[in-house]
């Protein structure tokens, strides 16, 4: 009786499975309301196993402002995940994934392709993103490969760690070693500053931060 008792406790335990952490609740609930859940709304999990095999994924216009977990859709290779509310977005250990939309963030500051198939990537679209910075991908200069089509404003780099991505805009003064070397909009057309507008403030130690005044 103590062993039949031991194996039936023991069957929960087993079927509940590797999890994914999904801490953005719209993207959780898609996953949930499209067999990539769970089965418990709002725990901020995932099953893994739910989610590994996944080749193709729309989330395009859902609110979304974190693609945490999507590290674990191993074999993705399609996704849509245009017109949301992303500031930053880490594709490094997607490294099937060779269509991707992620334009009309307005937010989106930072995207790191840096996994290895660029040179596989088919069809890229970053259009309508206005604060996109910066582009990490795996070789730069890149020679043609891929074939991006990218809005002027971002920076195709080796890595984006230069640039304050996902970091709240500020209108505070900060007392540093670094001296300022020049503003510019975010079309790279130097200023002298300007209100109610995001302004790139680029320093003498490389770094790049993006700045609001509001007024």
């Amino acid at each position: 009786m103590k062993k039949l008792l031991l194996i039936i406790l023991c069957l929960p335990l087993i079927g509940f499975g590797q999890q994914t952490y999904v801490p953005d609740d719209n993207f959780e609930a898609y996953l949930e309301a499209n067999g990539m859940g769970n089965g418990i709304i709002n725990d901020d999990y995932v099953t893994t196993a739910n989610i590994n095999n996944v080749t193709g994924l729309n989330i395009a216009n859902k609110s979304i402002s974190d693609l945490t977990g999507i590290e674990d859709f191993s074999n993705l290779s399609y996704m849509d995940c245009s017109g949301n509310l992303l500031i930053t977005l880490d594709l490094s250990q997607n490294d099937s994934i060779i269509y991707f939309n992620f334009s009309n963030n307005l937010f989106l500051e930072c995207i790191n392709l840096q996994n290895g198939n660029n040179c596989n990537i088919m069809d890229l679209d970053t259009n309508g993103n206005p604060s996109l910075i910066c582009i990490a991908i795996d070789t730069y200069p890149y020679n043609g490969c891929p074939q991006f089509n990218s809005p002027p404003i971002a920076v195709f780099m080796n890595n984006c760690s230069n640039f304050s991505c996902g970091l709240p805009t500020s209108i505070e003064e900060h007392t540093t070693n670094k001296q300022l070397l020049k503003v510019t909009d975010l079309l790279g057309r130097e200023t002298k500053g300007t209100k109610n507008e995001p302004l790139l403030f680029i320093n003498d130690d490389g770094t790049v931060e993006k700045r609001m005044v509001i007024e």
